[in-house]
C-alpha cells in the first residue's frame, strides 16, 4: 500500500446531474499509516438455468480430483481447479407431493428456498425465504443494495403459468418473505440507472428519456470530480479507478447501442428497448452490470436467471430455432437431446465469460474471483421426467479460501441442496437454523 496521508471514505461517490457513481475498493480508502485492511468482503452469486439439462452430457466422468469434465462443462476447463462439481443433491419440495402438475413452477419457487410452494393462481401465493435473501438480510446493511436480482426473460408475475401455479413461482427464484417474491430486473437500462443514475426511478419513460439526453453520460457529468480525484490518488489507485471507469463507460455504450442499433438478425420475438437482440450479448451485458455492482461494493449478494422456468426462448444464434421447453421433453430422441445439449453448453460458455470477468477484476488484495462464491445450476435434472433429484450444481470462485476446489463430489441420494446453502451462508458468518428442508451443513466441501 502507498501511504498518501490521505483517507478516502469507502462510501465515496462521484456525483453529477442525476448521477451517483460509486467507486471500487482503493488503497486510499484505508486509513493512512495503518496496516492494510482485512480481506475484501465475500460475495455470493447464484446463476440459474431453466428447464434442466441433458444430464448424460452434463455429468463428469469419475469422482474426486481425478474427474474428467463432461461435454457441457468443457467451457469451464480453465476453471477446473477453481470449482467444485456436485452430484446427488436433491430438491425434494420441487416434487408434486400430491399437487399434480406444475413442476416448472415448483422448480423456480423451491430452488433457493427448499420449500414446497402453495398451489394457487391468486394473490395468496406462499413459498419460503430464499438463501440469497437470508444472506442479504444479514449483510445487506453494509451496501447500497441489500441484493441484486437480474434476469434475461421478462414475464408477468400474476396469473396461471403452470398447471394451476402462479406465474410468480416460474418467474422468481428469490423470495424476501414467503409471500413476497423478488422478480428479476431484465432491462439493462433500468439496472444501470438504478446503480448509477437518477435518485428517483419512479418517473415515466418520457421523463427518463429526457433526463438521459440531458445527462449524456454519467462519466461526463462527473468528469471534473473524477479528474480531481485522480490527481489525489497514487499510481496503483489511478490504475484501478481507470479500469473501473472504463468498464462503466463500456457498459453504458453497449446499452445505448442496444437501444438504437439495428439487429443482426430477425429475432423470433420482439425485443424490448434496451435489450440486445442476440441472447449471448444480452447475458454478457447483464453479467457486466453485476460485475460493476460487486466491484463498487453496491451489493454483495446477487441472483441471475438465464430465463424463467418453462422458458420457450429460441436459440437461432447457435442453430437451435426450436423453443427451449418443448425440446427438453425429448423422449430420448437423439436429435432433441442434441439440441438440449447445445443450449446447455451455450449457457455454460456464457457462465465462463462471467468467471473470466470476475478473475480479471481487481478487488482489494486479489480479484473478485478470489472473493466470491458463485453457484451455477438448475432445479431440474432430467427435464423429460421433471426430475428434481440429483440436480446439476457447480460452485466456482475461491471464496476467500472457503472450500477445497478442483473436485467432483458425489453425495448420497436424498441429500438436500439446501445443505449447500447452509454451508455457503456459514462462510459469510450468516447462520440460520435452517433453510427450507435443510438438515445441516453440507459435508466434504473442505476436507475430502
Amino acid at each position: 500500500m502507498i501511504v498518501t496521508k490521505k483517507h478516502l471514505s469507502r462510501r465515496t461517490v462521484l456525483r453529477g446531474l442525476g448521477a451517483a457513481l460509486a467507486l471500487p475498493m482503493l488503497d486510499a480508502m484505508e486509513p493512512a499509516l495503518t496496516a492494510p485492511a482485512a480481506k475484501a468482503p465475500l460475495r455470493l452469486a447464484f446463476n440459474y438455468v431453466p428447464n434442466g439439462v441433458n444430464y448424460k452430457e452434463w455429468r463428469p466422468v469419475g469422482e474426486g480430483s481425478g474427474y474428467e469434465l463432461s461435454r457441457i462443462l468443457k467451457p469451464l476447463a480453465k476453471y477446473r481447479e477453481d470449482m467444485l462439481v456436485l452430484s446427488g443433491l436433491d430438491i425434494h419440495n420441487g416434487n408434486a407431493l400430491g399437487d399434480g402438475g406444475g413442476d416448472h413452477a415448483r422448480a423456480g419457487a423451491s430452488y433457493l428456498t427448499g420449500v414446497h410452494c402453495k398451489k394457487t393462481i391468486g394473490a395468496d401465493i406462499h413459498g419460503g425465504v430464499s438463501a440469497d435473501q437470508i444472506a442479504a438480510a444479514s449483510v445487506g446493511s453494509k451496501t447500497r443494495f441489500a441484493s441484486l436480482e437480474l434476469g434475461c426473460e421478462d414475464s408477468r408475475t400474476v396469473g396461471n403459468c403452470d398447471s394451476g401455479f402462479s406465474c410468480a413461482y416460474t418467474n422468481s427464484i428469490s423470495w424476501r418473505t414467503p409471500t413476497l417474491p423478488m422478480p428479476p430486473e431484465t432491462n439493462p437500462r433500468v439496472v444501470f440507472e438504478r446503480m448509477f443514475g437518477a435518485d428517483d426511478l419512479n418517473v415515466d419513460a418520457a421523463s427518463r428519456a429526457r433526463r438521459t439526453l440531458l445527462r449524456k453520460s454519467i462519466l461526463d457529468v462527473a468528469g471534473e470530480r473524477t479528474s480531481k480525484l485522480m490527481g489525489d490518488l497514487g499510481p496503483g489507485d489511478r490504475h484501478k479507478l481507470d479500469e473501473y471507469l472504463t468498464g462503466v463507460r463500456e457498459v453504458e455504450k453497449r446499452i445505448q447501442l442496444a437501444e438504437t442499433g439495428a439487429p443482426k438478425f430477425k429475432p423470433s420475438i420482439e425485443a424490448p428497448a434496451g435489450v440486445p437482440v442476440e441472447f449471448g450479448d444480452y447475458v454478457k451485458l447483464m453479467y457486466d452490470l453485476q460485475i460493476l455492482a460487486f466491484q463498487a461494493d453496491l451489493t454483495r449478494v446477487s441472483t441471475f436467471m438465464f430465463g424463467r422456468e418453462g422458458s420457450v426462448r429460441t436459440y437461432g444464434e447457435i442453430g437451435v430455432p426450436d423453443p427451449h421447453h418443448p425440446i427438453t421433453h425429448h423422449r430420448n430422441l437423439p436429435d432433441l437431446l442434441e439440441k438440449v445439449a447445445k443450449i446447455n453448453t451455450f449457457h455454460v460458455e456464457l457462465f465462463a465469460y462471467y468467471l473470466d470477468k470476475l478473475k480479471a477484476t481487481q478487488d482489494g488484495d486479489g480479484t473478485l474471483f478470489d472473493h466470491s462464491m458463485v453457484v451455477y445450476g438448475s432445479a431440474l435434472c432430467d427435464p423429460n421426467r421433471h426430475q428434481h433429484e440429483n440436480v446439476p450444481t457447480v460452485i466456482a470462485g475461491r471464496g476467500n479460501g472457503a472450500f477445497k476446489l478442483g473436485r467432483h463430489v458425489v453425495y448420497p441420494d436424498g441429500t438436500p441442496l439446501t445443505n449447500l446453502y447452509m454451508s455457503l451462508l456459514d462462510r459469510m458468518d450468516v447462520r440460520p437454523e435452517t433453510i427450507g428442508d435443510s438438515t445441516g451443513k453440507l459435508e466434504h466441501l473442505t476436507d475430502l
